[in-house]
């Protein structure tokens, strides 16, 4: 791998690209088509099937995005890629689930780990996060961040 994947972009065939990232960081890349999309280095992502549809709306669900250090995943890409993935997931307690989920950074055990990780919470796939200094720094986007009550306030 170069040092910045966005490099490869467009000299590299996309599906190929993605799936070398996938495989690198999370040990699996589920068979499916990878589109990379606009400035921003967005990842989409369908089964190729034989039925055919017509309109402005392009092929995929958004799976993540090419970063400069690696491929960031979604949601809905951890959802994918997480339940076979051998390496690079972290699993969280309760409460630091709901701390992740409501938007914030929390600390984890294992002080070495660096790079773009699974965030995980019992059987549930919770996104992706960035793994430094003991810390999963959030990437939760806003609108779909849990609102919690402030315990104070109950």
């Amino acid at each position: 791998m170069s040092d910045n994947p966005r490099a490869e972009i467009g000299q590299t065939n996309d599906t190929e690209l993605v799936k070398r990232l996938l495989i690198e960081n999370y040990g699996y890349a589920p068979e499916l088509v990878y589109e990379i999309r606009g400035r921003y280095h967005k990842v989409y992502a369908w089964k190729p099937c034989s039925f055919e549809i017509r309109g402005p709306d392009r092929n995929g669900v958004y799976f993540g995005r090419i970063e400069s250090d690696g491929i960031r995943l979604s949601i809905e890409g951890s959802f994918l890629v997480g339940p076979k993935a051998t390496k690079n997931v972290v699993e969280l307690d309760d409460e630091r689930a709901r701390r992740y989920l409501s938007g914030e950074s929390v600390e984890i055990d294992d002080k070495d780990l660096h790079g773009w990780v699974i965030v995980k919470w019992r059987s549930y796939y919770l996104g992706s996060a960035k793994a430094k200094e003991g810390r999963l720094i959030n990437y939760v986007p806003k609108e779909r961040r849990l609102k919690l009550e402030d315990p104070a306030k109950a």
